[in-house]
């Protein structure tokens, strides 16, 4: 029986999840290039506190900043160990941005965040428009800033993106949402497995918390 706690299903399902939701329902135009060409890093998180989670941000940042872009375009960093908290996660950008200023990448890389709970301001729990930045795992998303002008450079009406997306959700609703959900599970536990990229001075895992 394939083993739910592996880094190589939290890849998997994250990977399903792109596919069928973020490319599937057009929620970014700008992901399908660079999953498609390969150019999309998927990496696992096994630290259990924010120190842990930092130290590999730092890393990751500063390999994203030295790799070309046409050996890795953008970066999403799973850590489904910590976190679990979406205040908690939120409250981590700040120290994710204190990261980026330190090491000098400011205007040259930034950070997004996905979220099982994701809630934007102003908005209740429930909100369908909230699922256009739920992840099947707490996700980090480093993106070279380059990239994302030339892609806001080729849409008309980079704005109309999030109503698009708005509109969208509400035609597939909550029922159809958890449904592609559980459908990113289940490609996950039918994915052959591959090798994944892991924070080496991780601990062993341990029971995910809901």
């Amino acid at each position: 029986m394939r083993d739910l706690q592996s880094p190589e299903f939290f890849i998997a399902e994250t990977r399903a999840w792109v596919e069928r939701a973020v490319i599937g329902l057009n929620l970014c135009p700008f992901a399908k290039a660079p999953q498609a060409k390969g150019l999309v890093r998927y990496v696992v998180c096994e630290a259990r506190d924010a120190e842990g989670l930092l130290a590999t941000l730092v890393d990751e940042l500063n390999r994203l900043a030295e790799a070309p872009p046409t050996q890795t375009e953008t970066t999403l960093l799973i850590h489904p160990w910590v976190m679990n908290d979406f205040g908690d996660h939120n409250d981590f950008l700040e120290i994710a941005e204190a990261a980026i200023e330190q090491l000098e990448l400011d205007g040259i890389i930034q950070v997004a965040s996905f979220h099982p709970q994701y809630q934007f301001a102003d908005t209740q729990p429930d909100d369908i428009g909230n699922a256009t930045n739920r992840s099947p795992y707490p996700t980090l998303h480093l993106l070279r800033e380059d990239s994302i002008e030339r892609a806001v450079e080729a849409i008309p009406d980079p704005a109309a993106i999030y109503e698009a997306n708005i509109g969208t959700l509400e035609l597939l609703g909550h029922a159809g949402w958890d449904a592609l959900l559980q459908q990113c599970h289940e490609d996950a536990i039918d994915a052959p497995d591959a090798a994944p990229d892991l924070d080496a001075s991780a601990a062993p895992p341990l029971d995910r918390r809901h």
